[in-house]
């Protein structure tokens, strides 16, 4: 069980990460969760916390399990990938064994990105007679 210096640490990373991603900032999130803007900064910094209540809003405004900001866990299905089809894709990679390499080096990439690689794959086998 991380101590609590450790969950505030991956909440603040995860928070940045996906506030990042979305291009918001920490005003407009203040007003999105009706919190100061100070409070929003706190979280960042890993000085403080938020309650449940709050991870909820946030899991419900990113469209993410509370998991994503609370758990150290890269999978799919728990909010690692905010897009749910790519999560979709990055589950099948995991599930086949002739393309699970892929899947940490999907990690950070777009659907189409996926696609497109998965696709070359099959091009490749199919060439080769596989």
């Amino acid at each position: 069980m991380p101590n609590n210096d450790d969950m505030k640490k991956l909440f603040s990373q995860r928070l940045t990460s996906i506030m990042q991603e979305k291009n918001i900032n920490q005003v407009e999130l203040s007003k999105v969760l009706d919190v100061s803007e100070s409070t929003v900064g706190k979280w960042i910094l890993c000085k403080a916390m938020p309650r449940m209540g709050i991870i909820q809003k946030l899991s419900d405004y990113f469209n993410v399990g509370k998991s994503y900001f609370l758990e150290d866990s890269h999978s799919p299905t728990e909010g690692y990938y905010t897009d749910p089809e790519v999560a979709e894709m990055a589950n099948k990679l995991k599930n086949n064994p002739d393309m699970r390499i892929l899947f940490d080096a999907a990690e950070d990439m777009s659907k189409d990105d996926i696609e497109f690689v998965v696709d070359m794959i099959d091009k490749l086998k199919k060439r080769e007679g596989k």
